[in-house]
């Protein structure tokens, strides 16, 4: 398929926010270029895809340190503090357990270089996959941003790790709980980290810097209290006892326990990319990421090996599996005693978790906003604005909201976890298709003699993070060896695979009658206009075009859906602003 470049001509003017622009087509796509003042690079995309911000109305508060401080806290939440037993009884033994850790890195390694490339590709759009997606499927029309939107926007809650912060507050002060009781304190934690980060940019990522700084030198410090307790310097008798023969039981793992090891341990380094999803606020993106992100990956592998090695070292196997506190308040009991320790334990918990919170919301108020901005979502200046506090107000008080339905509506046990599971499950999907379109992004930029992005993963590594994608989203379909019932929750252990690719595809079948049925039973096609919310923020918005006045349309519109106009002059400018067209 061969593809044309249109530029404009030298006497045509455009107005401050209408950039001059080159049209590159290629079949029916066309591919158009702009510069944001962050990035020196401009971003080749598809003119379907939301408009470039050229200047960030969020600001550019994220340098290298905050980079690896979003990073570090949505990876360390309270994963690393109570997974390890888990991890242990699905590998059946100490070496394959810590070796689970080290192939986790590696997997999130892989996934890290395809989002570190993207980046590099769209260094003035944040929101990460949901510009990734938007650019490496732009056909079916709008098909992807409708499926990614829908489904960021069902499952944008973090009802489980307020759950847990709640749990361990309760800990901290030694007040026994009802279930009702740590709902209500995970609704107060929750509504207490949206508060944080409601008002001013700049100070919550200061406050998420600290915290991150605060959970790193503790993995330090248990990591190298772990290494004295190896040398035989505390009161733990035997400290090696675990590493002797480390092997022992891989024999007995079975192949749900090893996917379930495997999804803890994911679930674990999950936040490796949350940088990406705040891109059009760092300078010079793609040269401060290409390091600082990599960085915080290996830096939280050390930590997260290290840590596991020193419960290896603190308890025995038995000890650790047959425990009912978490593998961090054992190595705490048995190195320091039960008197300080564990309320030590339980305020370091408390931090990493809230901690967590903060991270998560910035990375995913980011998506839920460039999601606002494709415009397949109503409501456009509710999720694109950013007044009056220069922040997304917006993103922040759904996820806000509907953290606290999932926080009062599902009662405990089987139900949260598998609304947990539900959440984890269609993310899997969404990182194959990346790997896969990233490979197609690649071969796209090539054909049209698209500049080099400066960054560049390596095909083996891309090819990886495609196996590893496949692995996760297949391996969990396989039984548990106690029968179909026997998983982490009292039902059928697929159930929360079946639902989550329902859901998904429902959102496929609402695309299907929103944008294919209904406009032909109402003869109108949808077209795409650019508007301005703010000063700063734009956004595109999906009007009805009757089929009588496309051809008008489409002469009067530009690739970026602006609206051509003449000036006396004769001049062609264009406009950002509302359409009569618009229904």
């Amino acid at each position: 398929m061969g593809f044309r470049i249109f530029t404009k001509s030298a006497d045509i003017e455009t107005d401050e926010r209408s950039e001059e622009f080159s049209v590159i087509e290629d079949g029916d796509l066309q591919y158009t270029a702009a510069g944001g003042v962050n990035s020196a690079k401009a971003t080749y995309q598809e003119a379907s895809g939301a408009p470039i911000e050229i200047k960030s109305p969020l600001g550019y508060s994220v340098g290298a340190i905050s980079v690896i401080g979003l990073n570090l806290n949505q990876m360390i939440g309270t994963g690393v503090f109570s997974t390890p037993a888990t991890v242990l009884s699905g590998a059946g033994s100490v070496g394959l357990a810590l070796f689970y850790w080290v192939i986790g890195f590696f997997m999130a390694g892989s996934m890290l270089g395809v989002y570190l490339e993207f980046l590099s590709y769209f260094p003035s759009r944040s929101g990460s996959e949901v510009v990734y997606l938007e650019q490496s499927y732009p056909r079916p029309k709008y098909f992807f941003p409708t499926v990614f939107a829908m489904q960021t926007v069902l499952f944008s809650f973090a009802s489980s790790n307020a759950v847990v912060l709640a749990n361990y507050l309760f800990k901290l002060a030694n007040v026994d709980s009802t279930a009702w009781m740590q709902k209500g304190v995970a609704v107060a934690a929750y509504t207490v980290a949206v508060l944080l980060l409601a008002f001013d940019t700049k100070w919550s990522l200061r406050l998420t810097n600290a915290i991150g700084f605060v959970k790193t030198i503790t993995l330090i410090l248990i990591g190298i209290t772990g290494l004295v307790v190896l040398g035989g310097h505390t009161s733990v008798r035997d400290p090696t006892v675990n590493f002797r023969d480390a092997f022992s039981g891989t024999s007995e793992a079975t192949v749900y326990g090893a996917t379930n090891a495997l999804v803890k341990v994911m679930f674990s380094y999950a936040g490796y990319s949350n940088a990406c999803n705040v891109a059009n606020e760092v300078k010079n993106p793609t040269k401060t990421l290409k390091w600082s992100a990599p960085a915080s990956l290996l830096l939280v592998a050390v930590l997260y090996i290290l840590a596991n090695i020193a419960y290896f070292s603190a308890a025995s196997k038995e000890e650790i599996l047959n425990s009912s506190t978490v593998a961090a308040g054992l190595f705490f009991e048995k190195v320091f005693g039960s008197s300080g320790a564990s309320r030590a334990l339980n305020v370091l918990i408390c931090l990493s978790a809230l901690g967590n919170l903060l991270a998560v919301l910035i990375g995913q108020s980011r998506m839920l906003r460039e999601c606002g901005r494709q415009g397949v979502l109503p409501f456009t200046t509710f999720w694109t604005s950013t007044r009056p506090f220069g922040t997304p107000l917006g993103p922040y008080f759904l996820k806000w909201a509907l953290t606290v339905i999932m926080i009062l509506a599902p009662p405990a046990g089987d139900a949260f976890n598998f609304v947990v599971d539900l959440a984890i499950y269609p993310s899997n999907a969404f990182n194959l298709l990346l790997a896969v379109g990233l490979l197609l992004t690649r071969r796209r930029r090539q054909r049209l003699n698209i500049p080099s992005s400066g960054y560049r993963a390596w095909t083996a590594t891309v090819c990886f993070a495609i196996l590893s994608s496949l692995y996760m989203l297949v391996a969990p379909w396989y039984p548990p060896s106690t029968g179909a019932d026997g998983g982490d929750v009292s039902f059928w252990y697929g159930t929360y695979c079946v639902v989550g690719l329902a859901i998904v595809g429902s959102c496929g079948v609402y695309y299907h009658i929103w944008i294919k049925v209904l406009p032909q039973l109402g003869r109108y096609e949808f077209r795409q206009t650019q508007i301005q919310v703010e000063q700063n923020a734009t956004a595109n918005k999906l009007v009805k075009v009757p089929l009588d006045r496309l051809e008008e349309w489409d002469r009067e519109h530009d690739a970026l859906g602006r609206v051509r106009r003449r000036a006396r002059t004769g001049e062609i400018v264009y406009e950002t602003k509302g359409d009569a067209f618009e229904s």
